[in-house]
């Protein structure tokens, strides 16, 4: 088995913090074939996104000098690195977007064994254009927040699918708390945090109201009073949602609490650290998307029952069957093109299932348009499991 060292360690954490795509909660591996190994030296291409507009995407560094950063108290403000997908007014155009920097790719790639390249794997095409204009009007606006120690391109798939549909999407990664996040100075940050995770001393708390301040700092650039996008008036500041992997999804529920403008959030796999306030979110939505074995009612994770009770109100708790911990993430489409064991469930259908529930949670509650596949189990989708509504 692909060892997986930091976060492996610290086995109780597994709900909360992401796992690379080739560690356990897999099936069997498939037998190896020449075919995968010829696949696995060309670049993977991301599935196409489903909604009706091409896809613009841009790169925004930002750094908090009002904060401290938690896991290097000498750096200079808290760092973070933002990729805003959005709906392009025309196909064409611009550069292709890239997937990751060649240094973000080879850090997460050590980890996940000899067989992934970190070139390759970098080079994953992607449907985004780079700096090209919006689509006209003002389009709801989605924070997404990755697992702990992988990066905010792990969630590139989705975001770019929200983006079709008509959302801009701003994927966030967090200072220190990856194998890798590049800066535009040539600097790559490393995980820190991993390492305070491996000495015992840091609870997920600590993770979640870290990331609860950045994404109220990335509100605050992005619409507030002097925002550094050029085009932030194709954002809908009225309309403010919040999805998450792992305890990226953990922090949803976080931020949302000490933030009134995230209209509605996700938590796709994630423990929860620690108990809500006693107003819960204060009436505002929020969907739990899980594993089935880990996150069922009963199923080992007891802080998705404590929370579950605490939401006050739109809610529900949906499992899918022959998932695993980064199937809500391009982790399957990773998985798949580098020959890595591989869930029950099929690349396709994981890629399919997560589109299509998170932005369906999205679409009901931040544009007020029906999706019936929330109400309940579907034909289309038998994998999915309906615990709580």
């Amino acid at each position: 088995m692909i060892r997986f060292t930091r976060v492996a360690a610290a086995a109780v954490l597994v709900c909360s913090l992401a796992l690379p795509a080739g560690v356990a909660t897999a099936a069997a591996p498939d037998t190896p074939s020449a075919g995968a190994a010829a696949q696995a030296v060309r670049p993977a291409v991301l599935p196409a996104p489903t909604g009706p507009y091409s896809v613009g995407s841009t790169v925004l560094p930002l750094v908090d000098r009002s904060r401290t950063d938690p896991w290097v108290p000498t750096a200079d403000g808290r760092a973070l690195m933002v990729t805003l997908h959005y709906p392009a007014a025309h196909p064409g155009g611009g550069r292709p977007a890239p997937y990751s920097t060649r240094d973000e790719a080879r850090l997460l790639a050590e980890q996940l064994g000899p067989g992934v390249s970190g070139d390759v794997l970098a080079r994953t095409r992607t449907h985004g254009r780079t700096d090209v204009r919006p689509a006209p009007g003002r389009h709801p606006l989605v924070l997404l927040s990755p697992g702990f120690s992988v990066s905010r391109w792990t969630l590139t798939n989705l975001a770019e699918d929200l983006a079709s549909r008509g959302y801009v999407v701003a994927s966030v990664d967090h200072a220190y708390e990856s194998y890798g996040i590049s800066l535009p100075d040539g600097r790559t940050l490393t995980c820190v945090a991993c390492t305070a995770l491996d000495g015992g001393g840091v609870h997920g708390s600590v993770v979640t109201s870290t990331r609860a301040a950045d994404m109220r700092y990335v509100l605050d650039r992005l619409i507030g009073a002097e925002p550094v996008w050029r085009y932030a008036d194709a954002i809908d500041a009225r309309r403010v949602g919040m999805a998450g992997h792992s305890i990226g999804g953990a922090s949803a529920a976080t931020a949302m609490a000490a933030d009134p403008r995230i209209d509605a959030g996700v938590n796709m796999d994630g423990s929860f650290w620690g108990d809500l306030p006693t107003e819960g979110l204060r009436g505002r939505p929020f969907l739990m998307l899980g594993t089935d074995d880990m996150h069922r009612p009963g199923g080992g994770d007891a802080s998705w029952d404590r929370t579950w009770a605490a939401l006050d109100g739109w809610k529900r708790w949906i499992t899918v069957a022959g998932s695993e911990h980064f199937t809500f993430s391009d982790g399957p489409v990773i998985q798949r093109h580098f020959g890595l064991p591989q869930p029950e469930l099929p690349t396709d259908r994981a890629v399919a299932v997560t589109r299509t529930y998170v932005a369906a949670f999205f679409d009901q509650h931040l544009r007020g348009i029906p999706r019936p596949v929330l109400d309940g189990p579907t034909a289309a989708n038998p994998e999915v499991h309906f615990q709580h509504r």
